[in-house]
């Protein structure tokens, strides 16, 4: 079951996705050079506080509660020390470009919770052989809407077309570790739909996947328990694909990607 990894620091939320199997919690306190990063792109910039780390972590009964801190800074021992006392259970590190700035993160965590690595920078993607042995290391996330800027692609998805995540996928589970990367939209929305989507980290064996704001919507039809439940149905009905039909969808959501980012340089 892959992990649905929910941004939140509603506690009401948090109670819901609790009581729902295979959920993750994910506080983010990431804001040091995000929202000059993003400026004029339509994404989710946190207004996450430290308190809500024990707020969100107070509610879970079962649900694991990761926390994004900040990239490498000055202060990153104070807010680690501060994050990790309110419960955290594992910690993200953002932005990092090169194998001595997530291993110094590495040092400063001295095993009090496993990391995870944000890779979503064109250093990190290049040097990740250098780093993925890194002591504490559980699990690579691919964030894939800083990565494909970083890598100068049109459409979020493009470096999964190109079968960059293909040769990530296979690095780090041969380490031993989790995989997952990007965001998935509900089902049958989004440019690229949630099942094409779904039917990717199947095929890459990721184990976590960020649910867009989509499952969210105030006028939608369906609760966020059926639209989670919707998901999990059509993971247990791509799992069970062939290989020859696992190999079709690649091919068909590889055009669906080419068609959208050619689409999107037609319009620049």
């Amino acid at each position: 079951m892959i992990d649905l990894l929910q941004i939140t620091n509603d506690p009401a939320l948090a109670r819901r996705c609790d009581a729902l199997p295979g959920m993750r919690l994910f506080v983010d306190l990431e804001v040091n050079g995000k929202a000059e990063r993003q400026a004029g792109r339509n994404t989710f910039i946190s207004t996450h506080r430290l308190e809500d780390v024990g707020r969100i972590k107070s509610q879970l009964k079962r649900s694991l509660l990761m926390v994004r801190v900040n990239p490498l800074h000055a202060g990153t021992p104070d807010e680690l020390d501060a994050v990790l006392a309110q419960g955290a259970d594992w910690v993200m590190l953002p932005m990092f470009q090169t194998p001595d700035e997530l291993q110094t993160f590495s040092r400063i965590v001295a095993g009090r919770a496993p990391i995870v690595a944000l890779l979503e920078t064109a250093g990190a993607l290049q040097s990740l052989d250098d780093w993925v042995g890194t002591p504490g290391l559980c699990e690579v996330f691919v964030g894939l809407n800083d990565l494909h800027l970083s890598l100068g692609c049109r459409f979020m998805f493009e470096p999964l077309a190109q079968g960059i995540l293909d040769q990530i996928a296979a690095k780090v589970r041969a380490r031993g570790l989790r995989f997952g990367f990007g965001g998935i939209a509900r089902l049958d929305e989004g440019l690229l739909p949630g099942r094409d989507v779904l039917a990717e980290h199947l095929r890459l064996g990721s184990g976590a996947v960020i649910l867009s704001r989509t499952f969210h919507r105030l006028n939608a039809d369906t609760t966020f328990s059926d639209d989670v439940n919707a998901l999990r149905e059509a993971e247990r009905s791509l799992a069970a694909r062939t290989p020859d039909q696992e190999e079709r969808d690649r091919v068909s959501t590889i055009a669906t990607i080419e068609r959208i980012a050619a689409s999107s340089r037609a319009f620049t």
